[in-house]
């Protein structure tokens, strides 16, 4: 089963706003750096702006900017604002109660897939838009502010 790309399509948009340093910018122009569509965009624009991540500016040179500083949106608020709360799919039906494993994998299951849940939020929470945006930056050889 693939995961959503939400996430990482989410982070890839905060970081080019982190760029740009307060520049607006379409969602066609995001669009092209995810390589997707401007619908898709703006659907994600959407959800980072519910959880005040993003705003936008209408008119003529208008578009998406950053709501709040790059460094105080933590990965982990962006994965809580863009993906499904349950990390794991467990089983569509329920697994047999009369069989010795299926009436005990879900309790032996639980504990594991919390722990796995646990970790990776707490690598989440220690990175930030700012972060991702310095390593894209230092790897791109380019400063902050980016001119697109």
């Amino acid at each position: 089963m693939p995961t959503s790309t939400r996430f990482a399509v989410a982070v890839h948009v905060l970081t080019a706003l982190a760029v740009s340093d307060g520049t607006p910018m379409r969602s066609e122009d995001l669009a092209y750096s995810v390589n997707t569509s401007a619908v898709v965009i703006r659907g994600l624009l959407s959800r980072l702006g519910e959880a005040g991540f993003t705003r936008s500016q209408l008119g003529a040179g208008g578009g998406a900017m950053l709501a709040k500083a790059a460094g105080d949106i933590r990965l982990l608020d962006v994965y809580e604002a863009v993906e499904d709360p349950e990390l794991f799919s467990l089983h569509r039906t329920p697994p047999c109660e009369n069989c010795a494993v299926g009436g005990n994998i879900l309790q032996a299951l639980q504990p594991t897939l919390a722990r796995a849940r646990s970790a990776l939020e707490q690598e989440l929470a220690k990175t930030t838009v700012a972060d991702v945006a310095g390593e894209v930056a230092r790897l791109g050889k380019f400063s902050i502010p980016l001119v697109w």
